[in-house]
């Protein structure tokens, strides 16, 4: 009876009739979603082929009535459910693209790479990404199209579809949130964000590196990114000279806290950060960016690394503030930061720090 049917409905697909055609379509929709029998072997495809060709004579509203119904079915028609996925309209492609299962992994691999951003924003959204799929996205999708697809902890990334995130989230100040908000964010990764974002995202930063437990915090570490740029800027011209001076100090062990702040009160800058990065063993580089940008709070963290009094870690930042009309407020404001962040999550930062050192001592 149902291929009766359907042949019946076929015979009226020639009805020159929109509104019949209409009818029709929906006809046929109910006829397969009626019968189960109608949704296996050969008859499967003679729907597909009717229901295909019908849909794509629609306008807009029939289209997307179609693809609300299709998209919740376990076994719709194969070509039927593609085109509507690529539908050149997003609303009547976003119901199919977001929710429906019966949508292969290289279904969506073809649309992510020929569709635009709608369509790349509604299949970030489904409940499961493979890694394959989010790739994609990450190539084609613009920053709005990424900031979906990061907040979906069903987005299944490869570390190096992390790596290309955070390596256009350090460009882009759009991203930081998404990227450090990111669960699945390898720590390492997300220990890179530091210095390029607000206050608030460098606390949940800490945050996340004071709850790992040691075994992760060495699995995270082992797992680094295989190049790390440690020598990443120009040396100062008394750079040569310093290390050499400091590197005497060091073998009579006379290089202490005191003698930095020494160095910070007679501005010799460069003699300051090269103790300072061998006291914390953290590369020149990074204590560099910290005394040039006066990131007082990475500074802390690394005093607090090392130990360093309270009142110590003031003088550091008075100096280091002394062009500042404010410089004894902000030093009281850091202090209390200093107070606050506990001695285990500056640890533990400082060693993802210390990747961008031993990275840079094996390629010397």
């Amino acid at each position: 009876m149902a291929r009766s049917k359907l042949h019946d409905l076929i015979e009226m697909a020639k009805e020159p009739s929109s509104e019949r055609r209409r009818e029709l379509l929906r006809g046929v929709t109910d006829l397969f979603f009626a019968r189960e029998e109608v949704r296996r072997g050969d008859e499967l495809e003679l729907f597909d082929e009717v229901l295909s060709q019908l849909a794509g004579e629609m306008e807009e509203a029939v289209r997307l009535e179609l693809a609300g119904r299709m998209a919740a079915a376990a076994s719709p028609p194969r070509g039927l459910l593609r085109d509507l996925a690529r539908d050149v309209s997003i609303e009547v492609a976003r119901p199919v693209l977001t929710s429906s299962s019966a949508l292969t992994e290289d279904d969506l691999l073809s649309v992510a790479r020929t569709r635009g951003q709608d369509h790349l924003r509604a299949i970030s959204q489904r409940p499961m990404v493979s890694e394959a799929v989010s790739e994609a996205i990450v190539e084609r999708g613009d920053d709005a199209t990424l900031g979906v697809l990061l907040a979906n902890e069903g987005a299944l990334m490869s570390r190096e579809t992390h790596e290309a995130v955070v390596d256009r989230a350090v460009e882009n100040p759009a991203l930081h949130a998404a990227v450090v908000k990111r669960q699945t964010l390898p720590i390492d990764l997300l220990n890179e964000m530091y210095f390029v974002v607000e206050a608030r995202l460098r606390g949940e930063i800490l945050a996340r590196n004071d709850s790992l437990d040691p075994a992760e915090l060495d699995a995270a570490l082992a797992a680094g990114r295989k190049q790390v740029a440690a020598r990443d800027g120009a040396l100062p011209p008394d750079y040569a000279e310093a290390e050499k001076q400091i590197r005497l100090l060091r073998l009579r062990g006379a290089i202490t806290p005191q003698l930095l702040a020494g160095f910070l009160r007679a501005r010799e800058t460069t003699k300051f950060l090269v103790a300072l990065s061998e006291l914390a063993e953290v590369d020149f580089h990074t204590v560099k960016r910290i005394m040039e940008r006066r990131e007082l709070d990475a500074l802390s963290i690394v005093c607090k690394a090392a130990d360093f009094d309270r009142s110590l870690y003031l003088t550091f930042a008075v100096l280091i503030l002394d062009r500042d009309a404010n410089a004894m407020g902000r030093a009281r404001e850091y202090g209390e930061l200093y107070e606050n962040l506990p001695r285990e999550a500056a640890q533990r930062t400082l060693r993802f720090w210390r990747m961008r050192r031993n990275a840079g001592d094996m390629a010397a």
